[in-house]
């Protein structure tokens, strides 16, 4: 994928898919009011998935999925236009999996969301396969959105570990600036004396709390210069377990947005063992944004 402009994703479509699960409802009313704060236009999908079992699907059969399929959509739709009455919704139904089917109704400045879980999941915040098949393949911005229903907090969180998480940071600080939120800066770290040994204790064991204080600094000065008007809260956390301090940060947020670092295995992929911590268990919607996505024009992360 090639850089996405930062204005761009301010004002890029959104793709939501739904299966009719109360989890994919909230996805699409998060979205539709998302669209309606960008001013852009809103797409629901529904997949069928009849993929290389179709041919053995009765006639009847696919009639009924279609219909069922329609009847998903059009309650999608309906949740869409009541949430964000001015934005213009347009829906599909797809014939192959979820992740296909939302990635090939996406053009390539969209962002696509999903809800946490489909129907049948039972446990309340563990991510589906479909959500976290989508957030590990797709090179566009994912939001997978909770299925709990919360007041808003007023707070944008970045998820940040060094400079390549810049662009993340930038992201956030456009959205809490447009949302009139404030902007929280989180950066957790696991000390070396947590892997067996006592180096926590050593002389010189805050060094590493201190550099990386540094780091997160020298990264949000330019934000605060660039938008000097928007609250700006920095904490760096020596933590024991990096995923468990940045679940307990999304109890307070709307969103929190995270650098995609994707890493292929030989069997599947994963969009990395932090964000796939986090989409299990998160409170707020989470925006995986993928590297390539630049800082405004001028700035310099």
């Amino acid at each position: 994928m090639g850089s996405i402009p930062l204005d761009m994703f301010m004002a890029a479509p959104l793709v939501v898919g739904t299966d009719g699960s109360g989890h994919a409802l909230r996805a699409v009313r998060w979205a539709a009011a998302e669209a309606a704060a960008r001013g852009t236009a809103l797409h629901i999908v529904h997949a069928v998935g009849f993929g290389r079992g179709g041919p053995y699907l009765s006639e009847g059969d696919r009639r009924r999925i279609v219909t069922f399929g329609n009847t998903v959509l059009a309650e999608a739709a309906a949740h869409a236009r009541r949430a964000a009455p001015g934005v213009a919704v347009t829906t599909t139904l797809c014939e192959n999996r979820t992740t296909p089917c939302l990635l090939g109704e996406a053009a390539p400045d969209a962002t696509v969301v999903v809800g946490s879980r489909g129907r049948g999941g039972s446990a309340p915040r563990l991510i589906g396969p479909d959500s976290l098949d989508l957030a590990a393949h797709a090179s566009l911005p994912v939001v997978v959105v909770p299925g709990e229903e919360r007041e808003r907090a007023g707070v944008v969180l970045a998820a940040v570990r060094d400079g390549r998480d810049a662009e993340a940071l930038w992201l956030a600080a456009r959205l809490a600036v447009r949302d009139g939120a404030a902007l929280g800066v989180v950066s957790a770290w696991v000390p070396l004396g947590n892997a067996g040994g006592t180096a926590a204790g050593c002389v010189g064991a805050d060094r590493p709390a201190e550099g990386r204080a540094r780091v997160v600094a020298r990264i949000t000065e330019p934000v605060r210069t660039e938008f000097p008007g928007l609250p700006v809260t920095e904490r760096v956390v020596r933590a024991g377990s990096v995923p468990d301090t940045l679940v307990r940060a999304t109890e307070e947020a709307d969103v929190i947005v995270m650098g995609a670092r994707r890493r292929s295995h030989r069997v599947g992929s994963s969009p990395g063992h932090v964000a796939h911590a986090v989409l299990h268990r998160t409170h707020c919607p989470v925006l995986l944004a993928p590297r390539g996505v630049p800082p405004l024009k001028g700035a310099h992360p």
